[in-house]
């Protein structure tokens, strides 16, 4: 079917790690009998670099007695990959993971109070901490830089250590045995993955001129179309650019898209309309012709603050946000910048002539973009708000640089300035605050 030109929201939420052809199956051991395990359900959290799993909720035939439950009824194992440090060879090379609580509910998700409620699942969190189970993998290499994608069939493997029993009956003990320990059996994932986060997103495709920029949106969930809401564009790496086979890892492989509807994140409980386009890596000037489009047709069918258009990037993403910046200034309110690529004089003259202000971010020892590159953003952005009369006071408000010594990276890729920037709600918080005068609204 050919798209038409414009905006192509879905109503479907977005299942990233289940793409048409991949089925999930039960094992063998577990097909009938209403005492057996029914399901394994592996539940994914994106955290600062990146989506791991974090929890798997085992499903049985009945009510579980969480009494009966602790720390050892299981253990999970997992991949040691890493697609910043390993090679994709290591992906089956598994290690155990920590298991930090266990507990009981109604649905294959997270509680957030960590206590048990009356279920047949059986969910086990694991210890973020972990070096293991990322979901993110190496997609395609058609150049020397590859792209990156989730995991399809995600290698995670559950034991049950310990006899699982049902809630008992009054004056029945511990319950029946709802499945026996084995503790020789490894167990793989039998559903698709869930995130709590990742699922809240909806997909999109626009089209211009031939070209279509794929892209994914979340509304606030009490989305109220006569409100008016900020809206975050996330501008992503080159890895995570479209190639075909990808669809949606910009919203796993590091924590900006899904960090501004989190107040864990933001430190605000404010509602943010995040917009978190796929790149197609042709070069700055045409993709970011094609982002002011899309921009231009979603700020008309969504209920944005057009004082409030904001936009943060990852690496190659920086290329868009100055040359859209330059192009059309009147729809941004701030800008943030991580382990970005330079401004040039043209683009930093514009940006300066509207007063959009710009945070820059980068690693001291970012291994693919020299942090000169970044230092001389800051000095060309304020040299373009001097000659425009703008006083030392004014400029520091419009352009600050921070810069990461090796100790600020938890993870130890020090091109990853978005780490360092996003645990440091501050910086989000300023960007929040931004907004245009009244009179440059549209």
């Amino acid at each position: 079917m050919r798209l038409r030109t414009g905006l192509i929201p879905l109503v479907t939420t977005l299942a990233l790690v289940a793409p048409a052809g991949v089925a999930y199956a039960a094992p063998d051991a577990d097909r009938g009998g209403r005492d057996a395990i029914r399901s394994i359900t592996p539940i994914t959290t994106v955290y600062t670099y990146g989506q791991k799993v974090s929890a798997v909720a085992v499903e049985y035939g009945a009510t579980v007695n969480p009494r009966t439950l602790d720390n050892g009824t299981f253990t999970v194992a997992d991949t040691i990959y890493n697609f910043r440090f390993n090679p994709i060879e290591d992906l089956p090379k598994l290690a155990d993971r920590t298991v930090t609580r266990t507990y009981t509910n109604s649905a294959p998700a997270l509680r957030p109070d960590h206590r048990s409620a009356p279920g047949r699942y059986v969910i086990v969190e694991l210890d973020p901490a972990d070096p293991g189970g990322w979901t993110v993998i190496v997609s395609k290499c058609p150049m020397f830089l590859c792209s990156v994608k989730v995991n399809p069939e995600l290698p995670t493997r559950v034991v049950q250590r310990k006899d699982v029993h049902a809630q008992p009956g009054r004056g029945l003990g511990r319950g029946p045995v709802l499945a026996r320990a084995t503790p020789g059996e490894s167990r793989p994932v039998t559903e698709p993955p869930v995130d709590r986060e990742v699922d809240a997103f909806r997909s999109g495709s626009f089209v211009s001129a031939g070209t279509v920029l794929p892209y994914h949106y979340r509304l606030p969930r009490d989305y109220r179309p006569g409100r008016s809401y900020p809206l975050m564009v996330v501008l992503p790496g080159h890895g995570m650019g479209w190639d075909g086979d990808n669809l949606g890892v910009q919203l796993a492989a590091d924590i900006p898209a899904t960090a501004w509807s989190q107040p864990g994140w933001t430190g605000s409980r404010e509602d943010v309309i995040v917009l978190a386009p796929q790149h197609q890596r042709v070069g700055g000037v045409a993709e970011a012709d094609l982002l002011v489009k899309l921009l231009d047709s979603f700020v008309d069918e969504y209920a944005v603050d057009r004082r409030r258009v904001y936009a943060t990037t990852v690496s190659y993403g920086s290329q868009l946000l100055w040359e859209a910046f330059a192009k059309r200034p009147d729809l941004f309110a701030g800008g943030l910048v991580t382990g970005g690529f330079p401004v040039d004089a043209g683009q930093a003259t514009a940006i300066a002539a509207a007063g959009v202000p710009v945070w820059i971010t980068h690693g001291e020892h970012d291994h693919l973009l020299p942090v000169a590159g970044a230092r001389n953003s800051a000095v060309a952005l304020r040299q373009a708000y001097e000659s425009r009369g703008r006083t030392p006071a004014q400029i520091a408000d419009l352009v600050r640089y921070t810069e990461y010594a090796d100790s600020a990276f938890t993870l130890p890729d020090y091109h990853a300035a978005f780490g360092p920037t996003y645990e440091d709600g501050r910086i989000l918080r300023w960007l929040l605050a931004q907004r245009k005068p009244a009179r440059a609204g549209r």
